[in-house]
């Protein structure tokens, strides 16, 4: 025997079995929380060839177009962060993680410090 709330619908049987007996919702697709399920990595290999563009922000200015024109080789352009200050990572001009400038081989290159959730 089913009861029904307020609004009409209805209502299980708790006298028939514990709570717990009920059935759960199925999780919808690729939502799954398992990091080992097959499907889950499977849907993820379609956007594995995505391109996207990385950004690292060493810092940034404001300057007029003034000083801009009246720019010369070897002119210091001071920018907005400090020596050993965390530079920002952007993926698709969205900020996703900061990290510190490292030098490999003969090129600059960046160590991710921290994953910024929900980015900017």
């Amino acid at each position: 025997m089913s009861n029904t709330n307020d609004s009409g619908v209805p209502l299980p049987d708790l006298k028939q079995g514990s709570p717990t007996q009920m059935r759960q919702p199925k999780p919808q697709a690729g939502l799954e929380p398992t990091g080992d399920d097959p499907k889950m990595a499977q849907d993820l290999e379609t956007v594995l060839d995505v391109p996207v563009r990385v950004s690292a922000i060493l810092g940034r200015t404001k300057i007029d177009v003034g000083q801009l024109m009246q720019m010369r080789p070897g002119l210091v352009l001071e920018l907005d962060r400090k020596v050993g200050e965390a530079i920002d990572i952007y993926v698709n001009d969205r900020l996703v993680a900061r990290g510190e400038v490292v030098l490999v081989e003969d090129k600059l290159g960046v160590t991710m410090t921290e994953i910024i959730k929900g980015g900017k």
